[in-house]
């Protein structure tokens, strides 16, 4: 940080003074919020993306026991057409037999026992097969229902696998969109200390402390002013955005002695004074937004130089759709 000089320093002191102590609690408080706040939203995402990729490998997993269901029903079918064959051709022997058995009530005893004994054994063997048939039809029938059970199943997760997916790529959509239409509002700041990017599901507006603030100091200049008042613009018309604001600072030291005594200070009081920014230049509901100051422990570059210090020195708002609707689905579930 550059310097501060003397006159400068004895102003902040004499503001210093007038400022309540429980202005600094209360930004503390909020850090705390915003740290609890960011670790919850990054654990409810680890458990939508895990119970996504459960719910897929269950549907792969009934869809291999149905393609065996539906492997054994075939099998189970072609037992049954041969069973089915070897009935009708028992039942044409039982017909020979007895069309010979009565032109043979004539013959001797001797060949009408053996007849007899012919006649007995198909039948005893006919009874046999229709009670494997009938077992069999049982166990089709009941394998049908298993199997058309587990496919009434299967096309629910699926169709609940399906709206989960069609929510995440609104979700994605709905950011790129967003994204757009910061870069369409922002087109004459970035490159200029400003940058739009999009990962993770989120657009984050990064802008350096050359567009924000003089060295050492939270007022917004006039043209940092200009433009978050077209950040707040959009934050009005999209409603469904929840908003994380972060102060960053470089590694090195301050050395105040009024209200800013730190870089913790100076990155949530640069925070703030973002926040209440876009809070006067639009309708936003302020329950939307969360201020934070990150201090130098996120720097963008870890080198010690000149350069990455500049890097390291910015604010950076992150937008983030809100889950309410994938929220409602996987509670469903």
């Amino acid at each position: 940080m550059k310097k501060i000089v003397f006159p400068i320093c004895i102003s902040l002191i004499a503001f210093a003074s007038c400022v309540p102590q429980r202005l600094m609690e209360e930004t503390k408080e909020k850090l705390t919020s915003c740290e609890t706040e960011s670790t919850s939203l990054k654990k409810s995402n680890q458990e939508f993306e895990a119970k996504n990729a459960e719910m897929k490998e269950t549907i792969a997993k009934e869809q291999k026991e149905l393609a065996g269901l539906q492997r054994d029903t075939a099998i189970l079918g072609s037992n049954l057409k041969l069973l089915q064959n070897k009935y009708d051709k028992l039942n044409l022997v039982n017909d020979q037999l007895l069309d010979k058995y009565n032109r043979m009530l004539l013959g001797s005893e001797k060949d009408n026992a053996k007849l007899s004994g012919q006649l007995q054994l198909t039948q005893e063997q006919l009874l046999k097969k229709e009670d494997e048939l009938k077992a069999l039809e049982a166990k089709l029938n009941k394998q049908q229902q298993e199997l058309d059970a587990l496919a009434v199943e299967l096309k629910k997760r699926e169709a609940r696998v399906n709206e989960l997916e069609d929510i995440l790529k609104k979700k994605d959509q709905a950011t790129a969109d967003l994204k757009k239409k910061l870069q369409d509002a922002l087109m004459g700041f970035e490159g200029k200390g400003l940058t739009i990017t999009q990962k993770n599901g989120k657009v984050y507006v990064s802008m350096d402390e050359s567009l924000l603030f003089e060295s050492g100091k939270t007022a917004v200049q006039p043209k940092g002013v200009e433009a978050l008042k077209h950040v707040a613009k959009v934050l009005e018309q999209n409603s469904d955005i929840n908003v994380l604001i972060e102060g960053h600072t470089d590694d090195v030291p301050m050395k105040g002695a009024g209200e800013i005594k730190d870089n913790w200070d100076l990155s949530v009081m640069r925070a703030t004074s973002v926040t209440k920014i876009i809070l006067q230049n639009s309708k936003t509901d302020p329950t939307r937004i969360t201020s934070a100051g990150r201090g130098e422990f996120f720097p963008l570059d870890a080198a010690k130089t000149a350069e990455a210090r500049k890097k390291n020195r910015r604010t950076e708002i992150i937008l983030t759709p809100k889950l309410d609707e994938l929220l409602k689905v996987l509670g469903s579930n």
